[in-house]
């Protein structure tokens, strides 16, 4: 089964201010602020949706397509996914703009002051899925994650014209659509994936109730944080999964990606959507327990460790012999 993901690629410039913010602002000059803060610490991530759903992807040995933006400064960016068995083929390298970035300062109340440059990522929209296709002798399935709007609909018209299947996946996207494109990029999806907070943002955005959202996607995946999972399709039984056990709880982010990416890796292996489900639990796991989106390292046996402590000797075997 070939996998292409769609989404942004960008790098994360994440400093550390040791004082605090308010204490530098002056009330009856807010209107004219002009601050510079001496900073203890930065530190360079690598990260975008598209980008760490791959990463995870190429841990578990499925050999993702990424398909996204970014610029002549990605050459490092792009010789650390290749080595993690990423295609980065599909990448297209602006001639003019940088990679996308997020620069953000925190202070010692964890208040944030942050700018995400969108620069090369507003090039995806230029990308043709079908050049995607063609170089990689087809896809089956298509992720369209939270990208340059332009491109997410591109890409999302595209699969429907040419019958590819996708997944439908707006992430940080949503905030700023509105109704009638949320409604266009859902439509005809074989996965719907959110968060909770997300569903009930979409059903509010689109007018459509839960129901009619089914009757128009052919399985709505839900993340529920330490809760777990829940997939819902039209007419079956709801199927809920919860959460391994965490050694510790490091750092959030990049863990609903992880999730993706092992969902997207074990329909590949053709385990089911329950066991899809399982193996997107015990990646997320093991990404909240680590600082960074793509810094952890997938060790097969304890992952197998893990994953049969969590879900079960049976799940386990199903799962065992695709894990490379």
């Amino acid at each position: 089964m070939r996998i292409a993901v769609t989404g942004s690629i960008a790098t994360d410039h994440l400093m550390t201010f040791p004082g605090r913010f308010a204490d530098q602002l002056v009330a009856d000059q807010l209107h004219t602020v002009s601050l510079s803060f001496l900073v203890d610490n930065l530190d360079v991530r690598r990260g975008g949706v598209g980008a760490n759903i791959c990463f995870g992807m190429g841990q578990l040995g499925t050999n993702p397509v990424l398909v996204g933006a970014a610029g002549s400064d990605f050459d490092e960016y792009r010789a650390w996914l290749d080595r993690h068995g990423v295609d980065t083929a599909s990448v297209r390298i602006s001639e003019v703009l940088h990679t996308a970035r997020f620069v953000c300062t925190t202070d010692a109340d964890h208040n944030q002051i942050g700018s995400f440059y969108t620069g090369a990522m507003s090039e995806a929209r230029q990308i043709e899925l079908k050049a995607v296709a063609d170089r990689v002798g087809g896809l089956d399935l298509v992720l369209i994650g939270a990208d340059d709007p332009e491109a997410m609909l591109r890409h999302t018209e595209e699969c429907r014209s040419r019958g590819i299947p996708f997944a439908a996946d707006f992430s940080q996207q949503i905030a700023r659509m509105n109704g009638d494109e949320i409604r266009i990029l859902l439509d005809g999806a074989t996965y719907l994936f959110s968060n909770e907070y997300e569903k009930g943002l979409i059903e509010s955005k689109t007018g459509w109730t839960d129901e009619e959202i089914l009757d128009r996607v052919g399985h709505r995946v839900t993340t529920l944080g330490s809760r777990g999972v829940r997939i819902e399709s039209k007419g079956e039984p709801a199927i809920e999964v919860g959460c391994p056990e965490e050694d510790s709880k490091v750092d959030p982010t990049g863990v609903g990606d992880a999730f993706r990416a092992g969902f997207l890796s074990a329909l590949s292996w053709d385990v089911g959507l329950e066991r899809a489900a399982q193996v997107g639990c015990m990646l997320a796991t093991l990404v909240i327990e680590t600082l960074g989106t793509q810094e952890y390292t997938l060790r097969r046996a304890h992952f197998m460790d893990r994953f049969t402590k969590a879900y079960g000797h049976d799940a386990a075997a199903d799962v065992r012999e695709h894990l490379s």
